[in-house]
């Protein structure tokens, strides 16, 4: 069903609502899952990966990038058009934006019992836990750096069936989480903050603060480019 540009939307509207929805049931109020840690938080968004690569493939899109960085990497080392790539890009952030829209709907109550300004940003967008945006940026690069060569080595994996590929994608980013998520929260993926961070701006949710747009403008988007591209044209050296 669909096309390449309809799937990317709904893969990355899939990977938000799940994503986003993993966050806010850990560190909104009263919510079933508050304070559930780091280790649900991060296999939340292992999984949100899996099912958003899964719906990608299946509403139309056999690339499946749903990351603006991604797309970007495989264009500059020609293995994606450039002519596709703004589309790729628009869509890609448009779904994350309804995805973080519905995670609104459905922990309204919960923001609305929610005290903290920072902890309503954080279901939408990353931060860092110490502020320092180039140390913050480079924690970015490697994390997508890693993202990227590791997408790109594990599905050139010969005979590698295509129903496996969001599995291992999946388990990927857990283990990003897991190991490098730590000072920045992870983006990896300029359209998985810069959605939910327009959502943020632009919901009516009760108590919020700023959307960190001097952070958000830089870190989590040209961060995840730069070492997208970084990761793609090593794996280029190494093949």
């Amino acid at each position: 069903m669909g096309n390449e540009y309809l799937g990317e939307f709904v893969g990355t509207m899939i990977l938000i609502l799940l994503g986003d929805g993993v966050v806010a049931n850990v560190v909104l109020s009263k919510s079933k899952g508050q304070g559930a840690g780091w280790i649900v938080i991060t296999a939340g968004w292992g999984f949100a990966v899996m099912n958003g690569v899964a719906a990608a493939f299946l509403a139309g899109s056999p690339y499946a990038h749903i990351n603006p960085a991604v797309t970007i990497a495989l264009a500059s080392i020609g293995k994606f058009d450039w002519g596709m790539v703004p589309g790729f890009v628009v869509a890609q952030i448009l779904g994350a934006f309804v995805g973080a829209v519905l995670v609104f709907l459905a922990y309204y109550s919960h923001f609305k019992e929610t005290a903290e300004p920072g902890l309503k940003l954080a279901v939408f967008s990353t931060g860092p836990a110490i502020r320092n945006l180039p140390l913050n940026f480079v924690t970015e690069m490697v994390g997508t750096f890693m993202l990227v060569l590791g997408v790109l080595a594990l599905t050139s994996l010969k005979d590698l069936p295509t129903f496996f590929v969001p599995v291992i994608v999946g388990f990927l980013v857990w283990s990003i989480g897991l190991s490098l998520g730590g000072p920045t929260g992870y983006a990896i993926n300029p359209a998985r903050d810069l959605g939910p961070r327009i959502a943020h701006a632009v919901l009516p949710i009760p108590g919020k603060g700023s959307s960190d747009w001097p952070y958000g403008l830089v870190v989590p988007i040209f961060g995840p480019i730069i070492g997208g591209i970084i990761g793609a044209l090593i794996y280029t050296l190494v093949i």
